[in-house]
C-alpha cells in the first residue's frame, strides 16, 4: 500500500498549527484522494472542518477516520462533540461513553458527557460525569463549578454555593463569581451577590450579562445610578444581548422612562417584550397606537396574564367588549381561605415562620411601591429553613383544590392551569405604621397569592386599614371614568388569598402600631 510521506504530513500540520485552515483542509482533501486510508488525513480534514463551522463535514470525516480504526478515543471524543453541536445528544452520548471504554481516564470525555446530560436535564447522570471528571483530575474547577450549577437549579442552594465556592478555591474565574452571585442572590443575600457581581465584571472579559445582572441586582438593592450605569454599559458591551436590552427595558419601564423603554424592548424581544411595548404604550397615552398592536397580540397569543390586564383595561375604559379571553371577569377567580396547617397546635407555623422571618440571615431588596415596610430578597421557598418547606407543601396542598373549585370554566387561564405545582418568586412583606403596597399586577406570574401571618387587630373605622383591595384598575392606568370593578378583602392570620396574576391588587393603609406580616408567592406554568 502506498504510504504518505512524513514530509507531506509535516506540510500539512505546518498548515494547520500556523492557522492557515483553508489551506490545510483543501491539502487534505487532495491527499485522502490518493491515500483515502490515511485516517491522520481525514482527522485532520474533520478539524479544518470545525474550525470553518463546517459541522457535518467533520461529522462526516470523523466517521471516515472510525471506519478505519474505531479503537481511537480521541476521534470518538471528536465525533462526540460535533454531534453535540448539532444537537445530536444521543449519538454524542455514545461516542463519549466509547471513548471513555476506551480511555477510563480521559478526564474531557467525562467533562463533555456531563455537559450533554446536563443539556437533557439528566442532573443525577450529568453529576456522576462531573465527578470522574473530578476523580481523574481532582483540580477541575469547571467541572466542579457545574455541579454547583445543576444543584442551583435544583434548588439546593447552600449545596450549590459550597460547589461554587471551591471552584473559586482552585481558580477565580469571572464565570466563576458570576454563578455564585446568582446563587446568593436566589438565596436572598443581595450584598454578597453583588459583591461577586462586581468581582465577575472586574476580572472578566466584558461579559454583557455581567453587567446586567449587576446593575439589576443594585436596582433592587435601591442604588438606582449605580444601577442605571451597569444596565446600560451592558448594552454598550453588547448591543444585540437579549437580555440585557430587556433589563434594561424593564428599568426605565419601572422609572416611567416609557418611550426610552420602548426602543430596548424592541431589541430584546425575548419574553413579554411585546405586553411591556404595549403597556408603555398605554401610559402615554398612545391610544391608536396600542389598539393596534393589541388587536395584533390578541390574535397571536392567548396564555399571556399581562396581556389580559391590558386588554380587559382597555375595553372597560372604552367600554367595549374585551376580545380577550384569558380569564374574563377575573375578582370572580379570587379566593379567600384558610389554611388548616397554620392553625394547627396553636398557630405552631406560623410562630416557627415568624421567628426565621426576624432571625435568619435574609436580604431586604427596595421595592418602590412599599411604604412604611420591607421586602425580602431572594426566593423565599428556595431557603434552608425548615418552616418555609412546610407552608410550601401546604400551599401547594391548597393551589390544587384550588384549581378543582374552578376546573370546568371554558377561560385559558383554567385550560393551561399549573398542574405540576412548583413557585416561580416567593417573598415576604413586612409592614409597619403608615404602611401600604401601592397598586400593581405580577406582570411575570399566572396565579399569586399571599398567606398572612400578623395581622392588625384595629382595622380602623371603616374596617378596611391593612385590607386587601383588588380591582380591575390600578398601577396609574390611564382611566376614562371611575366605573372599574373592586373587592376589598380583611384577612385573618392563617388566611391565604389566591387571585389571577392579572388582577390589581393594593394594600389599604393603615395606622395601627401593630405589625403586618405575609408571604407572597408567585405559580407560573410550564407552557409550550
Amino acid at each position: 500500500m502506498k504510504q504518505l510521506s512524513s514530509q507531506k504530513t509535516q506540510e500539512l500540520m505546518m498548515l494547520h498549527k500556523q492557522g492557515n485552515i483553508e489551506a490545510a483542509a483543501e491539502m487534505a482533501r487532495k491527499l485522502i484522494k490518493e491515500y483515502p486510508k490515511e485516517l491522520l488525513l481525514h482527522n485532520i480534514l474533520g478539524v479544518c472542518q470545525e474550525a470553518q463551522g463546517d459541522l457535518e463535514g467533520a461529522v462526516s470525516s470523523y466517521q471516515n477516520a472510525i471506519s478505519i480504526n474505531p479503537n481511537i478515543p480521541e476521534l470518538q471524543f471528536n465525533l462526540g462533540a460535533m454531534l453535540y453541536a448539532m444537537n445530536s445528544n444521543k449519538d454524542a452520548i455514545s461516542h463519549y461513553k466509547k471513548a471513555i471504554e476506551l480511555n477510563p481516564s480521559f478526564t474531557e470525555a467525562f467533562f463533555n458527557l456531563g455537559i450533554t446530560y446536563q443539556s437533557q436535564y439528566d442532573y443525577d447522570s450529568a453529576i456522576n460525569s462531573y465527578e470522574q471528571a473530578i476523580k481523574s483530575q481532582p483540580g477541575f474547577y469547571e467541572a466542579i463549578g457545574n455541579i454547583g450549577t445543576i444543584k442551583q437549579l435544583q434548588g439546593k442552594l447552600e449545596e450549590a454555593i459550597s460547589f461554587f465556592k471551591k471552584s473559586l478555591t482552585i481558580f477565580e474565574d469571572a464565570r466563576g463569581n458570576y454563578n455564585i452571585a446568582g446563587a446568593y442572590r436566589n438565596l436572598g443575600n443581595l450584598s454578597l451577590s453583588i459583591k461577586h457581581y462586581r468581582r465577575a465584571v472586574e476580572i472578566g472579559s466584558g461579559e454583557a450579562e455581567f453587567y446586567s445582572d449587576l446593575g439589576d441586582a443594585l436596582w433592587h438593592e435601591g442604588n438606582i445610578k449605580e444601577a442605571n450605569r451597569f444596565l446600560r454599559m451592558a448594552v454598550e458591551v453588547n448591543s444585540s444581548h437579549p437580555r440585557s436590552n430587556y433589563q434594561l427595558g424593564v428599568f426605565l419601564y419601572d422609572n416611567k422612562a416609557f418611550t426610552e423603554a420602548i426602543q430596548y424592548f424592541e431589541s430584546a424581544q425575548i419574553g413579554d417584550w411585546e405586553e411591556r411595548i404595549l403597556y408603555c404604550l398605554y401610559k402615554l397615552e398612545k391610544y391608536d397606537q396600542f389598539k393596534q398592536k393589541l388587536d395584533s397580540l390578541v390574535k397571536q397569543k392567548n396564555s399571556s396574564p399581562f396581556l389580559a390586564t391590558l386588554s380587559a383595561h382597555y375595553a372597560q375604559n372604552f367600554k367595549i367588549k374585551d376580545p380577550y379571553n384569558f380569564c374574563p371577569s377575573p375578582l370572580n377567580f379570587v379566593c379567600h381561605e384558610q389554611i388548616p396547617e397554620l392553625l394547627e397546635n396553636n398557630q405552631h407555623l406560623i410562630k416557627e415562620l415568624i421567628e426565621d422571618i426576624n432571625t435568619s440571615d435574609i436580604g431586604q431588596r427596595k421595592q418602590s411601591r412599599l411604604t412604611a415596610g420591607i421586602q425580602s430578597s431572594g426566593h423565599l421557598f428556595r431557603r434552608p429553613e425548615k418552616s418555609f418547606k412546610k407552608l410550601s407543601d401546604a400551599l401547594i396542598k391548597t393551589i390544587n383544590g384550588y384549581y378543582l373549585r374552578y376546573q370546568n370554566e371554558d377561560n385559558e387561564f383554567i385550560r393551561s392551569f399549573p398542574k405540576d405545582i412548583s413557585f416561580s418568586s416567593a417573598w415576604y412583606v413586612k409592614m409597619q405604621s403608615g404602611g401600604y403596597l401601592s397598586s400593581h399586577i405580577h406582570e411575570e406570574g399566572w396565579i399569586s397569592g399571599a398567606v398572612y401571618l400578623s395581622i392588625p387587630k384595629d382595622s380602623g373605622p371603616d374596617g378596611q386599614e391593612g385590607a386587601i383591595e383588588l380591582s380591575s384598575d390600578g398601577d396609574e392606568y390611564p382611566r376614562l371614568h371611575d366605573e372599574f370593578e373592586k373587592k376589598v378583602i380583611l384577612p385573618n392570620v392563617g388566611d391565604v388569598i389566591f387571585f389571577p396574576s392579572s388582577v390589581f391588587h393594593r394594600t389599604i393603609p393603615f395606622d395601627s402600631k401593630e405589625e403586618r406580616i405575609c408571604i407572597a408567592f408567585d405559580v407560573k406554568p410550564e407552557l409550550r
